[in-house]
């Protein structure tokens, strides 16, 4: 007997696959907003890239398409980026380090950079408080983070 007849099994997971999935985390990135459009992508890229290392539970399954080739897995939930002036990106800082959120950052010295070793270096040499953020990644429980953020806005 197939499960359709003894119970509508295949109705419930078909209805289950459309309900709309809601998570009770979130992942943000906040950009300083007079950055250069090819600055904003580069900063993105760079924040998120840390998050899945500290917080592997944000990484969903491999993907693979109808032939078969294999891809690499992604975060399981969006990445949603936000704008803010100088100012703003320095209080969500400080709101997600007291918070003690898997926090990622990005200092206007990595753009004279070009390696990982470099990029260390340059954040290292500054006291946090004196960091020239111009973007940052945070990942965490959806109310924290939308705290976070308080004062910025959604990426145009």
């Amino acid at each position: 007997m197939d499960q359709t007849a003894a119970g509508g099994g295949a109705r419930a997971d078909e209805a289950t696959a459309k309900t709309p999935v809601r998570f009770d985390t979130k992942i943000a990135v906040l950009l300083r907003d007079d950055l250069e459009p090819w600055q904003r992508l580069n900063v993105t890229a760079f924040v998120v890239s840390g998050l899945g290392t500290a917080a592997p539970e944000v990484i969903g399954e491999p993907y693979a398409d109808a032939d078969g080739t294999a891809y690499l897995p992604m975060f399981r939930q969006p990445v949603l980026v936000f704008e803010g002036t100088k100012e703003t990106l320095s209080l969500a800082h400080g709101r997600a380090l007291s918070r003690s959120l898997e926090t990622a950052v990005f200092t206007s010295d990595l753009f004279g950079t070009g390696n990982d070793r470099d990029n260390r270096a340059a954040v290292r040499a500054v006291r946090r408080d004196q960091l020239d953020l111009v973007g940052m990644a945070v990942y965490g429980p959806r109310n924290a983070v939308n705290k976070i953020l308080k004062g910025a806005r959604m990426h145009p």
